[in-house]
Formats: structure tokens, C-alpha cells, sequence
């Protein structure tokens, strides 16, 4: 399972096209008309083959030492991200799951991944990063995300986390984790919430991101040929 080698924006880690790939910035086309309320994120691979299944195996089979090698994975994309980190290290603070999913499964999966990165991880020698479990929470619980479009998703999610400790979180930057990164909207809100409460900087850290499929030029070449085709159908 290797690290992710594809150029991808610089704000929210998503593949960027080929014209992107060119701009000075290096934002995706979303994040150049909407800056994400977080500073960077950045996963250590894709949502796919090995990697895919290992997290599944952690969060639906609960096969909890597949938590330290994610961690240990999780750990070098934070090494990475950690470039644009200040003197002060960032609070951690995983992902929060509300507490009637907590008692079906057991364990929250991207906390045990972010207690096995914070192990995994030092910062300038010494200084390690902290952990804090209890200062984001999800108030009320949400459904899946999987089949909704994007209002259905923001909509699902929003008001759903809240900050128990705002005095905590005040002029702090944070670190947030979540096992993947598919399209943002959790962590997009996540971090909007922290950041109303007083955060200086938020910056996402995951083991996984879903990416879109990259453009080829066969897949242009392709649809060039096939236009001709449907206009004439149309015709």
C-alpha cells in the first residue's frame, strides 16, 4: 500500500486535472471558487484495493490491530503535513461518532487510528503531538452519507457536531482526523464548527481519499468522437 503519487490541490487533496496541474496555486476548480474552511488536507493513499479493504476490516469487522498499521500510515502523511504546522504543535482531535454508534460498534475507528498515529509521530525531535477525544462531539446522529447527493450530504451534516470546550480550542490550531477523506463534507463541517469556536487553523488528516477519476486523453479523444454521434442521433 503505497503513499499517494498523484498531484493533487493543495487545499483539499483532491486529483487535479491537467490544466489545474499548470496554475501557480495548484487548487482543483472547487476549492479556487470556495476556499474549504481548513487550511490543508492531505491522506496518506487512496480509497482502493489493499488500503480499502484494511479500513473496512477495522470498521466493520472490527479487527482492531489493522488501527496501528492505518496509524502508522496516518502518521507519515502528518510528518508531510506538518510543514505547514506553526511552533506550537495542533491539538488532535479525531472524528467524533455519536454515542448510539459508539455502542453498536464498539469503538470509534478514527480514534483508534489517531491514538496510533500520535505514537507513530514526533515533531521536531521531541515534542509530540497531543490527543484530545472529548472536544468536538456529534450532537445528534446523522445517516449515511453513501447514496446522498451534495445538499443531501450538507444538509445531513449540518448542526450535527458541536464544541464542548470552547476556551480549549480558542486560538489553537488543530489537527483533524478521520479514517477517509470521500467528499468532505463531514470533515468541511467539522472544521467550520471549530473554526466558529475559536480555532486558529484546521488542518485534516486521513489514511484514505476517494479521488475522481483521472481524464485521460483516450477518455477525451473518445467523447470528441462520440459528439458527432449524438448530435446526429439527435438530428
Amino acid at each position: 500500500m503505497e503513499r499517494l503519487r498523484v498531484p493533487v490541490c493543495a487545499a483539499c487533496g483532491e486529483r487535479l486535472e491537467a490544466q489545474e496541474r499548470l496554475s501557480e496555486e495548484r487548487l482543483c476548480g472547487s476549492c479556487r471558487t470556495e476556499q474549504p474552511p481548513f487550511e490543508r488536507a492531505l491522506a496518506y493513499g487512496g480509497y482502493s484495493d489493499g488500503l480499502r479493504e484494511l479500513i473496512l476490516l477495522l470498521k466493520y469487522h472490527g479487527v482492531r490491530p489493522a488501527a496501528n498499521v492505518l496509524g502508522r500510515m496516518l502518521a507519515e502523511a502528518i510528518l508531510e503535513l506538518s510543514e505547514n504546522f506553526g511552533e506550537t504543535p495542533p491539538i488532535t482531535v479525531p472524528v467524533p461518532l455519536h454515542r448510539s454508534k459508539l455502542r453498536q460498534r464498539g469503538f470509534n475507528q478514527s480514534e483508534l487510528i489517531a491514538r496510533a498515529a500520535v505514537k507513530n509521530f514526533r515533531m521536531r525531535g521531541s515534542e509530540r503531538l497531543s490527543l484530545e477525544t472529548g472536544l468536538l462531539e456529534r450532537a445528534r446522529e446523522t445517516q449515511s452519507q453513501t447514496g446522498l447527493s451534495a445538499d443531501q450530504r450538507r444538509a445531513n451534516v449540518r448542526g450535527a457536531f458541536r464544541v464542548t470546550e470552547r476556551a480549549a480550542v480558542a486560538g489553537k490550531d488543530i489537527l483533524l482526523i478521520d479514517d477517509v477523506f470521500t467528499t468532505g463534507t463531514t470533515v468541511r463541517e467539522c472544521a467550520r464548527v471549530l473554526r466558529r469556536a475559536g480555532a486558529s487553523r484546521v488542518f485534516v488528516a486521513t489514511v484514505a481519499r476517494a479521488l475522481k477519476p483521472e481524464v485521460t486523453f483516450a477518455q477525451l479523444e473518445d467523447a470528441e468522437q462520440e459528439r458527432p454521434l449524438a448530435m446526429a442521433a439527435h438530428a
